[in-house]
This record gives C-alpha cells, sequence and structure tokens, in this order.
C-alpha cells in the first residue's frame, strides 16, 4: 500500500472519533444532566467544553508541528482523547466530565489540526483534493453519526457512560497504529525552537472562553443582561489584543501574513460563514423529526440519511474533478446550491410528505460536498510548506469556530420568536401534545433557516473573489510574502 493510503486511512480514522464526539453528547445531554444531577449551565458547558479544549490548542499546535514535527503530536494527540474519553465515562459529578470533557477536546483539536497538514506533506499535488476530500467526510461523517449514534447507545445500552465507552479500544488501536506507520516530518526553523508564543495562546484562549460564554449566555438566557455584555466586551478586547499582539510579536502563535495570500484568505473566510451556516442543520432537522413529527431519535436519524448519501457521494467526486480542473466552479456553485437548499428547509412544515424534504436534504448534501473539499484543497495548496501546520490549525480554527456559533446562534434565533423556556418544554417533550406550541415552533425554525441561509449566501463573495487556484508558493514568492523556508 502506498504511503499517501497509509497515512490518509490512519488521519481519516482520527477525525472520524473527533467528528463523533463533536456531537455524540447532544441527544443523551438530558440523560447526563440527569444522572449527574447538574444544573443548566453546567449541562451547557458540558457539551462546550470539548469545543473550548479543541479550539483553543489549534494555533499553538499548528506552531509546535511545523517548529518540531508532526508525527509526533498527531500520536499524542490521539492518545490524549482517548485518555480524557476514558476520564469521562469514569466521571462521578458534572464538573468532572466538563474537565475530562476539556482534554477530550484538546486531543481532538491535535488530531484536527495535524491530518490536514500530514496528508499535504503525504499527497502529490494533483491527487490533493480527492484525499483532502475522503479526510473531510470523515469528520463530517463523525458529526453527522454522533447524533444517530447517541441514540442508538442509549436505547441499546441505556447509560450515558457507554458513549464514551466505544472511543477506548478505537484511541487505542488509532494511537499505535499511528505511532508505526506514520513518518516524522523534518523540523525547521531550527533556531526558533525556544520561542513560542505562550501571550499569543493565553490571550486566544480567554477570547475563545469568553466567546463561547457570550453565545452560551445570549442563546440560553442563564445569564443578566449585564454580565453577557461583560463578556462581550471582554470578547471584542481579546480579539484586538490578540490580533495587535500578534502583529509585533516576533515569532506570533498566528502568522497573519498568510491572510495577505487572497486564495487562503478568501477560503478561510468562506469556510467560517459555510460553518456557521450549516453547523445547525442537523439538529434542526432532528427537531424537526423527533418534536414535530414525533419520530424516535434513531428514526430521525435513518430519515437524515439523504443528506448523509448526497455528501458522501459528492465530496470525493467533486476532489477528483477539482484535482483535473479548478477549485473556482466547484466552491462557488456549491455555497449558491446550499443556500437555495436553506432557504427550501424554511418551506418545511408539519404536513410537508419526506420525499420532498428527502429531496431538499439531497440537495443540501451535494452542495455542501460541492464546497468542502474543493476549497480545502484550495486552501492548503496555496500554502508554503513550512506553514502547513499553522495554515491547518488555522482552517481548524475557522471550521470549529463556526459550528460553535452556530448551534448558538440557531438557539438564539429561534428564542427571538418563542421564550427559552418554551424551547426547553418542546424539546424536553412537556410541550409536545401542544399543536399551538408546535406550530409556533417551527415559525421559529423557519426564521432560523432564513437567516442561516443569508449567511451562507454571505460566503459566495469571499470564495469568488479569491480567484482561481495558482500554482504552489515557491521559495521566491515566499520570501516575497515575508515566510521563512
Amino acid at each position: 500500500m502506498k504511503y499517501k493510503w497509509t497515512v490518509l486511512t490512519v488521519t481519516t480514522v482520527g477525525v472520524l472519533m473527533a467528528g463523533v464526539d463533536a456531537r455524540i453528547v447532544i441527544i443523551g445531554l438530558p440523560e447526563v444532566i440527569s444522572a449527574l444531577r447538574a444544573d443548566a449551565e453546567q449541562g451547557i458547558w458540558i457539551s462546550q467544553a470539548y469545543s473550548l479544549g479543541s479550539i483553543a490548542v489549534l494555533l499553538l499546535v499548528g506552531r509546535l508541528t511545523d517548529l518540531f514535527g508532526r508525527k509526533r503530536f498527531y500520536t499524542f494527540g490521539f492518545a490524549t482523547f482517548t485518555v480524557g474519553s476514558a476520564l469521562t465515562s469514569f466521571a462521578t459529578d458534572p464538573i468532572q466530565v466538563i474537565l475530562f470533557r476539556t482534554i477530550q477536546g484538546i486531543g481532538a483539536g491535535i488530531i484536527l489540526t495535524n491530518s490536514i497538514a500530514i496528508i499535504t506533506d503525504a499527497t502529490p499535488k494533483g491527487q490533493l483534493s480527492f484525499s483532502l476530500s475522503v479526510n473531510n467526510l470523515g469528520f463530517r461523517v463523525g458529526a453527522m453519526a454522533g447524533l444517530t449514534l447517541s441514540g442508538l447507545i442509549l436505547s441499546l445500552f441505556g447509560d450515558w457512560r457507554a458513549l464514551f465507552y466505544i472511543n477506548v479500544p478505537i484511541g487505542i488501536f488509532g494511537t499505535l497504529w499511528a505511532h508505526k506507520t506514520i513518518r516524522e516530518t523534518s523540523s525547521t526553523n531550527m533556531d526558533n525552537r525556544g520561542s513560542i508564543d505562550w501571550v499569543g495562546f493565553a490571550v486566544f484562549t480567554a477570547f475563545i472562553a469568553s466567546l463561547l460564554l457570550v453565545l452560551t449566555f445570549a442563546a440560553y438566557g442563564i445569564a443578566s443582561e449585564t454580565i453577557t455584555l461583560i463578556f462581550t466586551g471582554v470578547t471584542v478586547s481579546t480579539l484586538f489584543g490578540f490580533v495587535a499582539y500578534e502583529r509585533r510579536c516576533s515569532s506570533p502563535l498566528l502568522d497573519l501574513s498568510l491572510f495577505r495570500i487572497r486564495e487562503f484568505s478568501g477560503g478561510i473566510f468562506a469556510l467560517l460563514l459555510n460553518g456557521i451556516a450549516w453547523g445547525a442543520v442537523l439538529l434542526l432537522l432532528s427537531f424537526y423529526f423527533q418534536l414535530v413529527l414525533g419520530l424516535s431519535p434513531l428514526e430521525a436519524g435513518i430519515r437524515i440519511i439523504p443528506f448523509d448519501i448526497s455528501f458522501l457521494i459528492m465530496g470525493p467526486l467533486a476532489g477528483k474533478l477539482c484535482d483535473k480542473f479548478n477549485h473556482q466552479p466547484f466552491t462557488t456553485s456549491g455555497i449558491i446550491l446550499s443556500s437555495v437548499s436553506l432557504y427550501l428547509f424554511s418551506t418545511v412544515n408539519a404536513i410537508t410528505s419526506y420525499v420532498t424534504t428527502a429531496l431538499f436534504m439531497a440537495l443540501f448534501g451535494i452542495g455542501m460536498g460541492l464546497f468542502s473539499s474543493p476549497n480545502m484543497s484550495s486552501v492548503m495548496n496555496c500554502l508554503p510548506p513550512n506553514r502547513r501546520g499553522i495554515g491547518s490549525a488555522v482552517r481548524s480554527a475557522f471550521i470549529s469556530v463556526g459550528l460553535a456559533v452556530s448551534l448558538n446562534l440557531a438557539v438564539l434565533i429561534i428564542s427571538f420568536t418563542i421564550p427559552y423556556a418554551l424551547v426547553t418544554q418542546i424539546a424536553s417533550g412537556c410541550a409536545a401534545t401542544l399543536p399551538a406550541d408546535r406550530t409556533m415552533f417551527m415559525e421559529a425554525v423557519k426564521s432560523t433557516y432564513l437567516w442561516l441561509a443569508a449567511l451562507n449566501a454571505l460566503a459566495i463573495l469571499p470564495s469568488f473573489l479569491r480567484g482561481k487556484s495558482s500554482k504552489k508558493i515557491d521559495a521566491e514568492k515566499s520570501k516575497e510574502l515575508g515566510f521563512d523556508v
């Protein structure tokens, strides 16, 4: 087997597990809260801790892998994810679950950051889009399967701890497999080994934590308006402070000169907007099938399969075609098609036939498949080799922030139409027998889809303006942009 296929297989297993655990708690969260006697705030952070741990380490790990090599960090990330999963399954109180989920998220962040860079290093440029599309499918399928798998595991075992048991044997196997098969990359920038931007890391972590807090407070209404405004101020100030410090730092955590590459910056901002738009769609569909149509979690997961199938088919196909042609026709048309699909979702109601809904889901899956893989290939191909680690970290950070924002934004928009207390009652089944409440809930979901469609449509501009793919940056161009070679 060629090395590139070995790398692709090992890294795809890693991102699949990271994707599953990003969503697996959503369906099982009520049972976790009940079993541990957690309050509302603790329940929210049981879910958000994974995102915090994952996003916080992305840029740091990207920088470290560029300096010291990728294999050792990928293997360490797999091991950390496995240990975090095992500890979570043994937790006895909410604080322990939050702490161990953070450790699990840190491991996932290391896996996600390294996977794309390792694949890019091991794959010829003319075959990169296809390889990245397969790896991207791993995370997306994992995130999609997390909702269904959660319902299935809870139905079979009846214990929330089983949600994390499954990670342990797979994690041990993945750690050993990665250690045995992945080749270490040569270290670069040897003179800068001792120069790690810990201040930048601390400020970036503060920004991510305050951002998640603001989104949580605003969406779930668990804090006063004053506290929400205070944390909003902290979020804005830490963001500006981080950017200002990175511009002056000699060895920055985030190399801002990357954004001078138009193809990179256009792809990254298109990815962020698309992530905000699509991240909540599967949850909204799950709500529709379970709360409006009265289906079980397993039945709802099966009903979402048309999206899975169309995405699974179109993703690798678009990646293969992008290798032969160019990313732009695929990325731009994918955003347009997915935006139309989000609008069509807003027309669905309690009497809409499943065939119609399935067609909308298939169309959405095709649009996402057209955009995702070619966009990732465009972003990674335009980077010099010694910036692929941090470039991959920036890509992972932007999509992770987008997905985290999406879920909270969806709840916030729904809360504009109906009180959050009623949202909670509907979601818990207490108000499921009241037709008036279900109608109001569907109106709120319709409004949410329209907002998401508008946000997704905004991604057309940066995606189109980045232009066509250029050849990989050479040494002369790297020096012109200020990169070390």
